[in-house]
């Protein structure tokens, strides 16, 4: 059974002697020094205070209809310092990437240059409106006309689709993409989609999505596409594939040209999903390897914001075979001016994936990080992603057993080999770095790897961060390994919140606070 399905124990043993490991030392308040115990808001607010007072409104007509609101609205009241007091407390047990290493892996967790946020926040980018005027916005539209040269230039591609909202709209992007060109062919026969087992887990979800079947593909014992198992997928009903590349293993599929071949001789398309772009940047054109389509993640790869629920972005690029079929809107310079496409009658565009033409603060930050380190210095920043990477598995690798042999690209991947009849699993190792003030790194993923342990330190991080991070990391390989397991199965005992129930915290989450009734 897979993890997906079985979920994992996650809180303590209470038959386990770790409960009686530590003897803390109980404050009155509930605070730790400066790490300040708080409430939830509900719970220390009242809608009898305020920090802010409007006077009742005169003369005023309601306008609706009856649906007045009659009793108070519920939320908890706090005045101006109470209110920053307690965000600023919640904001002190968040890690963050301004705090240290945030080694999750196939995240990109990089640094957000402030230059970028400068920019994004100028009047004429952070105030634009979708459906002003084209002659009003035509710095705008330049600035995206930019960004889509560096994109296409960059990845040997010839057309881009920004308006995508973020990696998994970007590859349904691309697979629509793929399944119009069929179409228009009439060959609507084709719809078995080749995944191998070392791509993001969102390929076959998106695939499946655009009506096509999937076919899993194994990986061989150094974590690349098995070619032979490939080979005998291959049949005229196959519409494409959805690689990886780096796959998810870290690894660069080094038989990406010749896959390219053996799919386009069976009239597929080769679709590439492009979170791991930050990894080939400078060094590879995908569109030199023989892809149709990939998506880029600007966030992983360009520094934009990373996550929160927030704007993402994630442009298409197609190649020659498919950029007939991109969808509108997309930027245009006639004479002079810029304007967008936005019909599609009379072309082969498969249509519009969205209201309006993409997430332009993150334009705004991707080109300015661009601009602001220039081909040379793009280049720099894959070639220290890389570098990083190899210098985290090589100290590791003596303490920690790396999942497979060789270098690799942007991330080190590790197995639960080096915990082997300790009693710790990787779980337990992953608490247990909460307590030495680091983020756990990915785990559990990618799920071809048994107790996978997948880092990612990007090229933002210096030496003497990567020293501290690998001094922490061997530190705690050897306390496992010299038999301190109950020291493990209580961490984490530093954090706010000891260990939890993660899987039933998942699966039956609380979202709703709920005053609890007068004793």
């Amino acid at each position: 059974m897979s993890m997906n399905t079985q979920g994992r124990q996650t809180s303590p043993n209470k038959t386990s002697p770790a409960k009686t490991v530590i003897a803390e030392h109980k404050t009155i308040s509930g605070n730790r020094g400066l790490a300040q115990a708080e409430k939830l808001i509900f719970e220390i607010g009242t809608p009898r205070r305020t920090g802010v007072d409007f006077p009742k409104l005169k003369g005023v007509k309601p306008r609706l209809g009856g649906m007045e609101r009659t009793d108070e609205i519920g939320l908890p009241g706090l005045s101006e310092p109470e209110t920053m007091r307690h965000y600023v407390r919640l904001s002190q047990k968040n890690y963050a990437i301004d705090m240290g290493v945030y080694p999750l892996g196939s995240c990109t967790m990089k640094h957000n240059p402030r230059l970028n946020e400068k920019m994004a926040r100028l009047p004429g980018f952070a105030d634009v409106h979708p459906l002003q005027p084209r002659g009003t916005v035509q710095g705008a539209l330049e600035l995206m006309g930019e960004l889509s040269d560096w994109l296409c230039k960059l990845t040997g591609m010839p057309t881009v689709a920004l308006s995508p909202k973020a990696g998994a709209h970007g590859e349904l992007c691309g697979m629509m993409a793929i399944r119009a060109a069929h179409d228009a062919k009439g060959a609507d026969h084709k719809r078995r989609v080749l995944v191998p087992e070392s791509a993001h887990g969102t390929n076959p979800a998106t695939a499946v999505q655009c009506g096509f079947t999937i076919d899993s593909i194994p990986a061989n014992d150094k974590g690349r596409v098995d070619m032979a198992a490939l080979k005998a997928k291959l049949g005229d009903d196959v519409a494409g594939i959805m690689l990886t590349n780096p796959n998810t293993c870290g690894l660069f599929e080094s038989d990406i040209i010749e896959i390219a071949e053996l799919i386009h001789g069976v009239g597929g398309y080769f679709y590439c999903d492009g979170a791991n772009f930050t990894a080939l940047v400078g060094r590879v054109r995908p569109g030199d390897l023989g892809i149709d389509a990939m998506h880029l993640n600007l966030h992983k790869t360009f520094s934009t914001p990373h996550g929160g629920g927030g704007p993402g972005s994630g442009p298409t690029v197609l190649s020659d075979a498919l950029a007939p079929f991109a969808p509108v809107p997309y930027v245009i310079k006639e004479q002079d001016k810029w304007k967008l496409v936005e019909d599609v009658d009379g072309s082969e565009s498969f249509g519009r994936m969205t209201a309006f033409h993409g997430q332009m603060g993150m334009f705004v930050r991707a080109l300015s990080y661009m601009l602001s380190h220039g081909a040379d210095g793009l280049k720099q920043a894959t070639e220290d992603a890389v570098l990083n990477a190899n210098y985290v598995q090589a100290s590791l690798s003596h303490d920690m057993s790396p999942a497979f042999g060789g270098i690799c690209m942007h991330e080190a991947l590790f197995n639960d080999d080096f915990l082997k009849g300790t009693g710790v699993e990787t779980l337990d190792f992953a608490k247990a770095m909460i307590d030495e003030g680091y983020h756990p790194m990915t785990m559990y993923f990618p799920l071809v790897v048994k107790g996978a342990m997948l880092i990612e330190p990007t090229e933002s991080e210096s030496k003497a961060e990567l020293d501290r991070f690998i001094d922490v990391m061997c530190g705690l390989a050897r306390r496992a390994q010299a038999g301190e397991t109950d020291c493990f199965k209580a961490a984490p005992i530093y954090a706010p919140l000891r260990r939890l129930d993660e899987t039933r915290a998942a699966r039956k989450p609380v979202l709703r606070w709920r005053k609890q009734p007068s004793a």
